[in-house]
């Protein structure tokens, strides 16, 4: 329903063009918002896009299990569909992030092909279905998918014909098809070897690198498990990091030198504070916080209270060799502050398929992604946001955080319309963060894109929707 374009300096959200008029709520006690559907509006088998259409995908995120984030939904009452290009949500409480709806993450699905089906049995090798100017035409399962225009579409249509993104997790042999032109575009995770390719030129090619992204790199730790369930002990590990030094070693030569100082994304600056700025690394005051709560480094110069060390173990992408530097940065600085680290990285789909959500971890290497231009906070470090059986494990508090006085912060945030309170208050949230410790924001992670020169059209990176974002205005240069 809701796009992300350039407004001034910032990322806004903007009336997708499914909406036939901006989206409009009623405030009070139980909100309501109107959509209004433009009327050409069509799924790639010709059948319209309806007020159906948004009453199944609410209903299909906040009723299902194991559903990764049901922010918002969670609070729909009831949809209305009084005409089929009309759908009137109800919530059960006011909501500022209601432009998420429908917008970041989940979209609209066609109710007229999943209603009543195995939703995941259909979609999960693919699918033939686009309301959207492209369809998928193949998908070989990590290995590549191709796309070619909707010719239903109703909007702007694609200039070419067809379109083939390859998955390449090694960003050397990325690199390497892209010199020999194999690939016509690339938008790799910054890795080492990426940073040192663009650093000594590419011939026949355009970057671009934004600093200005969703993306958050952390120091994730567990508050339900030791050593961090004490708030001394996370306060002596944010005394130990040079966040400065990592940030600079990973991303300095594309300009990103300072670290982050919130956990919310540059995406979302305009609601953050600068409350992490204190942790500094500093031994001394490392040993005074650790000796006042009562611990002493034993024989081997670790931390230890009560017979226990201060031991623990980092999970992360395995194979990623942006996070191995980090960790083996983190293990030297924390070994000099009487910590011990091990390493023990695994794959994504076990990461964040089952350790995270479950909290069967110590300490976590990885990137928070905002999606939208929303504050995002309750997210990460709501006690609600805790995956549990209650809530059909969704969430992604997957720290366990549990900050006195944050919760109702947190939902002064989500639920204010007026952006001057809404602010304030997710400035003040910030603070209580730091001031608790749950975890250690690391910095941002920049974007990245090449493209060679045979490539024409405005291209470019959208923060919250990559640099595919317009991919229908791409040509071919003459």
């Amino acid at each position: 329903m809701f796009e992300v374009r350039r407004k001034g300096d910032n990322w806004v959200p903007v009336a997708s063009q499914l909406m036939a008029s901006e989206p409009t709520i009623e405030d009070g006690d139980r909100p309501q918002i109107t959509y209004k559907i433009r009327p050409e509006a069509v799924w790639s088998d010709g059948k319209p896009i309806t007020s159906k259409d948004l009453e199944y995908t609410a209903l299909q995120v906040r009723d299902g299990k194991d559903v990764f984030d049901k922010t918002g939904y969670d609070r729909i009452s009831s949809i209305e569909t009084p005409d089929e290009k009309t759908a009137v949500v109800t919530l059960k409480s006011r909501y500022g992030g209601w432009r998420t709806l429908f917008s970041s993450g989940y979209g609209v699905l066609p109710a007229h092909l999943l209603q009543g089906k195995d939703r995941n049995a259909v979609m999960k090798d693919g699918y033939d279905f686009s309301g959207g100017p492209w369809k998928i035409k193949e998908w070989a399962r990590g290995v590549s998918v191709t796309l070619v225009p909707n010719d239903r579409y109703w909007g702007e249509r694609p200039k070419l014909d067809q379109v083939t993104f390859q998955f390449t997790p090694d960003t050397a042999a990325a690199f390497q098809a892209f010199k020999s032109g194999q690939l016509d575009a690339l938008y790799p995770t910054p890795q080492l070897d990426a940073v040192e390719q663009i650093k000594s030129g590419l011939p026949d090619a355009n970057t671009q690198v934004d600093a200005q992204t969703g993306n958050l790199e952390a120091l994730w730790m567990n508050n339900g498990t030791f050593p961090f369930d004490s708030q001394p002990v996370r306060e002596a590990i944010a005394y130990s990091v040079d966040r400065k030094a990592i940030v600079e070693r990973l991303y300095g030569s594309l300009g990103v030198k300072e670290p982050s100082q919130s956990f919310l994304s540059p995406l979302l600056s305009t609601y953050a504070a600068s409350a992490f700025a204190k942790y500094t690394r500093d031994l001394a005051r490392v040993q005074q916080i650790m000796t006042g709560a009562g611990w002493a480094k034993n024989a081997d110069g670790i931390w230890a209270k009560n017979g226990r060390p201060a031991r623990f173990t980092i999970v992360s992408l395995a194979g990623n060799k942006r996070r191995e530097l980090t960790e083996q940065v983190l293990q030297t600085q924390l070994k000099e502050a009487g910590f011990q680290l091990d390493i023990k990285n695994t794959t994504p789909a076990n990461l964040f398929g089952k350790q995270a959500p479950a909290g069967d971890f110590q300490m976590g290497l990885w990137t928070l992604v905002d999606t939208f231009p929303d504050p995002s906070l309750s997210n990460s470090f709501s006690s609600t946001s805790i995956p549990t059986e209650a809530n059909g494990n969704s969430g992604i508090n997957f720290i366990r955080a549990k900050v006195d006085g944050l919760d109702p912060l947190l939902e002064q945030v989500d639920a204010e319309l007026d952006e001057t309170a809404r602010t304030a208050a997710s400035v003040k949230a910030d603070e209580l963060i730091a001031a608790a410790v749950p975890s250690i924001p690391l910095g941002a992670v920049p974007n990245v894109l090449l493209w060679n020169k045979r490539l024409g059209g405005p291209i470019s990176i959208n923060p919250v929707e990559g640099p595919w974002w317009n991919l229908e205005q791409w040509g071919l240069a003459q």
